[in-house]
């Protein structure tokens, strides 16, 4: 994604969350990546110390992983911050 909308949805993302949300909130997360322990182990790091729900499961064919992290959260700011330093992992999907 460029910057420009990047920043636009998180944006948007941050309006709808303060508007449909009362905050302290739990979120919940949804990435999928290529079945790799590394990448796998870089988004649970992410979220480790948090006390993050994480689920995971692999595809029919065992190429990818989806992941469901359920953490609380005190505002969408955090939600935020989680989904860009989620981002840096190589070939990661946001849903």
């Amino acid at each position: 994604m460029e910057k420009e909308n990047t920043d636009e949805f998180y944006a948007r993302l941050k309006e709808q969350l303060l508007e449909n949300t009362s905050w302290p909130s739990n979120y919940l997360y949804k990435f999928i990546v290529p079945t790799d322990e590394e990448r796998i182990a870089q988004i649970q790091d992410i979220f480790d110390n948090t006390g993050a729900v994480i689920e995971s499961k692999k595809s029919k064919n065992g190429n990818y992983t989806s992941l469901s992290i359920t953490v609380n959260l005190k505002d969408p700011d955090e939600v935020i911050k989680k989904y860009k330093e989620v981002a840096v992992v190589e070939g990661v999907i946001s849903l």
